[in-house]
């Protein structure tokens, strides 16, 4: 077995890893810096989907710049505040560039201050920002128990495309046909692709075409997209741009550095991130920024960087190590791997699509690479990690809500890794040979960092419009 990486050259389309890094080789990397995970939920008993109950804030940047950035989406914190019964959207301010210690620091003495009551702390927060303004580590650390999402833009008219947009749709009525979902893979005969298919796409699919009304009629209309070489879409675009709301989730390798570097920053941020279709072609954000895709609708987007870049990548100190045992490790450390004191930033397709008016409300995206660990347990697939996420979708959960249920399974990897800790340290404390498998604590190790870094790209508190019983 095989770990694999959803990452591929953006020259030529080829996948940066053909063959994935063997299990059996992997190190064991240094011990990870812990998440704050929550000692307790908002009203853990209540519905998340009300915000009444739950509440919507926003976190800015410190200065002028946050002001700005408050000032372009004025017109949909004045629509949260008046479903949350008119109580006004708490903001907090933060400074740029926080790391791990520093953003858990934060969320102990300001965002959890014990002089704001819990029911008045917000569960949905709002990042305004790109990654240098707002940090990645920030997200991740609030992502553990509040439902978090990001909106950044280039230009200001991207953010009020994008408000406009949220606003339009939560003014329409819910429609009550079937919701729809698309599977789409880039089928280009890599292992990663194969493995996802088999183990995720092809499960998923099963998945909702078994629900069943009472009478026997399907719950949710179902498209399986197959993307092949001289028909890399398979029609994708044609079903994308079908209106009313659905949820796409794609499976593709993601573009890295092609084989020489990039030419340019404004080329890499242009299309690093982007899809590596079958045969080489990419679908970037020129390709979506304007034509009709997912109007309404939410996208999952698995491949690497297909939510942003970070700066550094966290596995590089631990493929570093492996480099001089793992010939495949070097590869990776050699072309695509962000470096520290680049600057991290939000990939330029899901931005496309959100400022996109008739685009999704929602980016559901990976910022850093993105391995098969997520799905793959040990050579048993576990496509219920990333099913979840879909199901609360088409029950028109609040998108916040609904990528909150890949927590449990970052909290299944973290203790777990936990665990194998203390076993290690009571068995050298007992004068016992140590029991706990190097490669093992690895692929804990790997599982925890991918699943952290699945992000939500757009207001947590948007939703499809579909109908469904449950209040405001």
């Amino acid at each position: 077995m095989s770990l694999e990486l959803l990452l591929a050259h953006a020259d030529d389309g080829q996948p940066v890893l053909p063959a994935g890094l063997p299990m059996e080789a992997l190190h064991f990397p240094s011990k990870p810096e812990p998440l704050d995970l929550p000692e307790r939920l908002w009203d853990a008993s209540g519905d998340h989907d009300r915000l009444p109950r739950q509440r919507w804030g926003l976190v800015v940047p410190q200065g002028a710049q946050g002001q700005q950035l408050l000032a372009r989406v004025r017109r949909l914190r004045e629509h949260r505040e008046a479903q949350q019964g008119g109580k006004p959207a708490r903001v907090y301010c933060v400074p740029p560039g926080m790391d791990g210690a520093s953003a858990a620091n934060w969320k102990r003495t300001v965002f959890r201050d014990e002089a704001v009551s819990e029911p008045e702390r917000p569960r949905y927060l709002l990042l305004l920002g790109d990654l240098d303004q707002v940090s990645l580590e920030l997200q991740q650390e609030l992502g553990t128990d509040a439902f978090v999402g990001r909106l950044t833009f280039p230009t200001d008219e991207g953010y009020d495309a994008y408000v406009d947009k949220v606003l339009r749709w939560e003014a329409t009525e819910a429609r009550a046909h079937r919701p729809r979902v698309l599977f789409y893979t880039a089928q280009d005969d890599s292992g990663a692709t194969r493995q996802g298919r088999e183990m995720l796409i092809e499960p998923g699919v099963s998945d909702c075409r078994s629900r069943r009304t009472d009478e026997g009629r399907p719950l949710v209309e179902v498209h399986d997209i197959i993307g092949r070489v001289g028909d890399p879409l398979g029609g994708l675009l044609a079903r994308a741009a079908e209106p009313g709301p659905a949820v796409l989730f794609s499976l593709s390798h993601g573009a890295g550095a092609p084989r020489e570097g990039w030419s340019s920053l404004a080329q890499q941020h242009a299309r690093q991130g982007a899809l590596v279709l079958p045969g080489g072609q990419l679908l970037t954000a020129a390709d979506l920024a304007a034509k009709p895709f997912l109007p309404g609708g939410v996208w999952f987007c698995l491949a690497c960087f297909s939510a942003g870049t970070p700066a550094p990548s966290s596995y590089t100190p631990w493929l570093r190590d492996l480099a001089s045992t793992v010939p495949e490790a070097a590869r990776i450390l050699a072309g695509p791997l962000p470096r520290l004191g680049d600057r991290p930033f939000i990939a330029a397709l899901p931005q496309a699509v959100l400022a996109n008016r008739e685009g999704p409300l929602a980016v559901i995206g990976h910022v850093d690479l993105a391995w098969s660990s997520g799905f793959n347990d040990h050579g048993r697939g576990m496509p219920s990690r990333f099913l979840g996420v879909i199901q609360a979708l088409l029950e028109s959960r609040r998108v916040g809500a609904a990528i909150h249920t890949l927590l449990r399974f970052f909290g299944e990897a973290n203790s777990a890794l936990a665990a194998l800790y203390l076993r290690e340290a009571l068995e050298r404390e007992a004068g016992k040979p140590c029991s706990v498998a190097s490669q093992d604590k690895a692929e804990l190790w790997v599982r925890r960092q991918d699943l952290a870094s699945y992000v939500l790209l757009g207001d947590p508190a948007a939703r499809l419009a579909l109908r469904t019983e449950e209040a405001t």
